[in-house]
């Protein structure tokens, strides 16, 4: 029974990583070394079974970062607004009572860990994903701690970047608006080149 991720992205995730790249790369500069880089499809070998569908999503318009003005106050019900809690409390990513913030391929993954954990077969997924797996330490993670929204039709992402123990983290959470509601589609780690949607639950 698998607990860490398939490694091999598919190219549709590693296209989306790399789309959000060159918007990234100004909240703590260059990518480090084993950021996954753009590759073509076919390079990246079979996706998993639960991989997202093939259809590649459209470009999101560029965001200039740093803001030449102060950052606006957060919207309620924006794609930041719902992310943001996974920051202020650990582990919320897999608290059953936070389902209703994600929509499929995250959902399923999410539930069929659910279920691996009742059946008393293990764990299948990190207590601190939206953390990029590092340790929780609040109080330097609030100091540093940036946000990049962009939004693009029914689409959205929102870069998550910040410092635990000197080592930059960078995560990508991927939305669909569902019913007029922001919902979590995804979560991928540019610095831990994972994805939540990779993960077998089984």
């Amino acid at each position: 029974m698998a607990r860490r991720p398939v490694l091999a992205l598919s190219a549709m995730c590693l296209l989306a990583v790399g789309l959000s790249s060159a918007a990234a790369q100004g909240l703590f500069g260059a990518p480090p070394a084993n950021a996954p880089a753009d590759t073509a499809p076919g390079d990246s070998g079979a996706p998993p079974a639960n991989a997202p569908g093939g259809a590649v999503e459209p470009a999101t318009p560029p965001v200039a970062w740093p803001p030449s003005e102060p950052p606006a106050p957060i919207q309620p019900g924006s794609p930041t607004a719902v992310v943001r809690p996974f920051y202020d409390q650990v582990g919320l990513e897999i608290d059953p009572a936070q389902r209703g913030h994600f929509v499929d391929p995250a959902k399923t993954v999410l539930d069929k860990s659910d279920a691996l954990r009742k059946s008393g077969q293990g764990e299948c997924l990190d207590p601190n994903m939206a953390l990029d797996n590092a340790d929780y330490d609040k109080a330097e993670i609030d100091k540093s701690l940036k946000t990049l929204e962009a939004i693009n039709g029914d689409q959205a992402k929102v870069i998550v970047a910040f410092v635990v123990a000197g080592n930059p983290h960078r995560l990508e959470w991927k939305f669909k608006k569902i019913d007029g509601e922001w919902k979590i589609s995804d979560l991928l780690s540019v610095t831990g080149e994972w994805a939540l949607s990779q993960y077998q639950c089984e």
